[in-house]
């Protein structure tokens, strides 16, 4: 009897993580979820605008190919959010939930304005550019450990310790605009050394962003390097899987926590500097744009793999400036590019379920004479 029972209150689904999935499986199940997010998108767009699906994504590839200039942006922005993505990923890996992403590039980019404002006429321009990169990584550094510190001494929670940050960063650049306006009444910073470009980042083959694309691919291996094949990399591995078994195996968790912080801080240091120094040349509340909280999402979907980063800041670019182009050629509202753009979002994120996971069905049983 109690067997009967119990076979008849097993449940209907039975959810198991998968062992590993062959590459091409996941790569598979992930092209699907696109071409279904591409179907499902055209069918919204035709019920509230009845356009042509096939026109709008064309406007989209144009949004992001469609000149020179178009494209160097996607580039630009691309190897921003993926600066920001590579920051987090040590701290990610280790399980310190770093969501302050955000306040610690600001931390960057108030760093690198403060030299350009105040060392701009006092210093060969090369050696200002150099000044400048080492301040901010060493600000952006400096915000990243001061949570890092207090979760290892007083082990307090650091989501909510660097989210805080993020606000006390952009109240910070508030207080420094009033400080830095020019002209003055005008509320904003306004382009920092115009006339003299004092800490620009040069133009290399007459291309503007060129050297910034090249400085995060170059900071992409070595952080790939970092975490693959360094001592320090094994240690965020083994303090991710379990904190109680790297003490075992004697390694100084509180260290490697306040270490791979600093690291994390640093990398966003150096894109806060990229922002100011090498792409809009001004600061304000909005510079970073919330790419701090959208490279989270990047590092997630790439399972912490810095060189899958690429593709999967690569797409979230995309997607952005594809959704400001249909916005604007086609005179709809921001809103229905952004439906758009998170029911794509909503279907690559989803299909990572069926490829961690395996769901079964309760096979249907011929029930016997057992009472």
């Amino acid at each position: 009897m109690s067997q009967a029972i119990k076979k008849h209150h097993e449940p209907l689904i039975h959810i198991t993580k998968r062992d590993q999935m062959v590459w091409w499986k996941g790569w598979l199940i992930r092209a699907i979820a696109i071409l279904a997010a591409l179907v499902v998108s055209g069918g919204v767009i035709m019920l509230l605008t009845g356009l042509n699906p096939i026109s709008v994504y064309a406007e989209m590839v144009d949004g992001n190919f469609g000149s020179s200039r178009k494209l160097w942006m996607l580039l630009q922005k691309t190897a921003i959010l993926l600066c920001i993505a590579l920051a987090v990923t040590p701290a990610f890996k280790m399980k310190f939930w770093n969501c302050g992403g955000e306040g610690q590039t600001l931390a960057g980019c108030i760093a690198a304005a403060a030299c350009m404002i105040h060392l701009g006429d006092s210093m060969p321009g090369w050696l200002l550019i150099l000044v400048t990169f080492v301040m901010s990584v060493c600000a952006g550094a400096l915000w990243g450990v001061i949570p890092a510190f207090f979760k290892a001494r007083y082990n307090t929670n650091e989501t909510l310790f660097t989210l805080m940050m993020n606000y006390v960063a952009i109240q910070l650049v508030e207080v420094l605009e009033v400080l830095w306006e020019n002209p003055k009444n005008s509320g904003t910073v306004g382009v920092i050394n115009r006339n003299s470009q004092a800490g620009w980042l040069p133009d290399l083959f007459g291309q503007r962003y060129l050297l910034n694309i090249l400085i995060v691919a170059a900071v992409c291996i070595l952080v790939y390097v970092y975490l693959k094949h360094s001592k320090q990399g094994y240690e965020v591995s083994v303090v991710g899987e379990s904190q109680n078994t790297a003490r075992y195996v004697g390694i100084d968790v509180k260290k490697v926590i306040v270490r791979t912080m600093i690291v994390s801080g640093a990398i966003c240091g150096l894109a806060g500097f990229l922002l100011v120094s090498g792409t809009g040349h001004t600061i304000g509340p909005n510079t970073v744009g919330g790419q701090g909280f959208t490279a989270m999402m990047v590092s997630w979907m790439a399972k912490f793999n810095p060189i899958v980063m690429i593709l999967t800041s690569g797409l979230i670019i995309f997607l952005q400036q594809g959704a400001t182009a249909i916005a604007t050629t086609f005179r709809l509202h921001d809103s229905l590019a952004d439906i758009v753009t998170g029911i794509i979002l909503f279907f690559i994120i989803g299909c990572e379920f069926f490829i961690q996971y395996q769901i079964h069905f309760r096979r249907s049983r011929k029930e016997g004479v057992e009472k």
